[in-house]
């Protein structure tokens, strides 16, 4: 049994750290409440690093361990900072088919990044998608939050660099 330690100080004085321990006050600083108050820290400050790790675990008094697990497990949360472009691309079965791979292939090769990893300069960030539910548009891929059926390489790499600096 835990005993409790006294106040828990937030990792800095930001002060998106108060909207944190709302969420957390909020459930009762209760572990039943780790995943909301993980959503709330990737909302704030778009991705969970490892001193949010660990001050949500001291916050709601549960193992680091236990923190670090859920927050790899469910793939809405990411451990390291997005670009400021995002291109999902879909794997699902009818994608993967259809063309998901060279998709993958030519953002590899033009941007020297495979899934899951953000270009060096911040500007872009490859992820995949198991179905996007556009199954009858395949291959389908997400740029910026913008769906794009049928897509080719060409056309999807087009519609990146529009948003993307030299």
């Amino acid at each position: 049994m835990q005993t409790y330690l006294g106040p828990v100080q937030p990792p800095t004085d930001d002060k998106r750290w108060k909207i944190v321990e709302a969420t957390a006050r909020r459930h009762g600083r209760e572990p039943h409440a780790l995943i909301e108050t993980l959503h709330t820290v990737q909302e704030c400050f778009g991705y969970l690093d490892e001193n949010a790790l660990r001050f949500v675990a001291s916050l709601l008094r549960v193992p680091l361990g236990r923190v670090y697990g859920v927050a790899t497990f469910y793939h809405f949360f990411t451990l390291k900072p997005k670009g400021k472009h995002t291109c999902v691309v879909c794997t699902g079965t009818a994608c993967y088919i259809k063309g998901a791979p060279a998709l993958l292939s030519a953002l590899q090769k033009a941007h020297g990044i495979k899934p899951g990893e953000t270009r060096a300069d911040g500007e872009l960030s490859v992820l995949t998608a198991r179905c996007l539910g556009s199954c009858g548009l395949a291959p389908a891929a997400v740029v910026d939050g913008a769906v794009l059926g049928r897509i080719g390489a060409p056309a999807m790499l087009e519609r990146i660099a529009k948003g993307i600096r030299p």
